[in-house]
């Protein structure tokens, strides 16, 4: 058995100015944006959602901007095979995640779980083969 459920919305910017995106969507949304923690989160500002909502990002991006969800797993590879088995396709890994893609063309992510109460709150599927 394995867990997942919905982790957030990530709003991919191709922008040369991450930080006026990220201005923006805080502004437009009532969320601070927080700075990167390190040089390693350069791509991306964190708006700070309460505990309870599902995580927001700005990303800056080479491909057009959209904005694409994240669904949170304490197994990626298992959450991985239970969405091809629902018509998903996977495109690759990026870095600790992969990038999938609904049968209706939607790009997502499967990426590890997130937020502290994953455990209590996500779903729980069966891995039978």
């Amino acid at each position: 058995m394995h867990k997942s459920r919905l982790a957030g919305f990530i709003i991919d910017c191709n922008s040369d100015d991450l930080d006026a995106a990220a201005r923006f969507w805080s502004a437009a949304l009532g969320l601070a944006a927080e700075s990167p923690a390190s040089a390693g989160d350069a791509l991306y500002r964190t708006l700070d959602t309460p505990a309870d909502q599902p995580h927001l990002e700005v990303q800056s991006v080479a491909h057009p901007s959209r904005v694409h969800l994240d669904i949170e797993t304490d197994d990626i590879e298992a959450e991985v095979r239970r969405l091809e088995k629902l018509g998903a396709r996977r495109i690759g890994p990026v870095g600790t995640w992969v990038v999938m893609e609904a049968p209706t063309g939607q790009r997502f992510c499967v990426v590890r779980a997130q937020r502290a109460d994953f455990d209590a709150r996500a779903n729980t599927w069966n891995d039978s083969r």
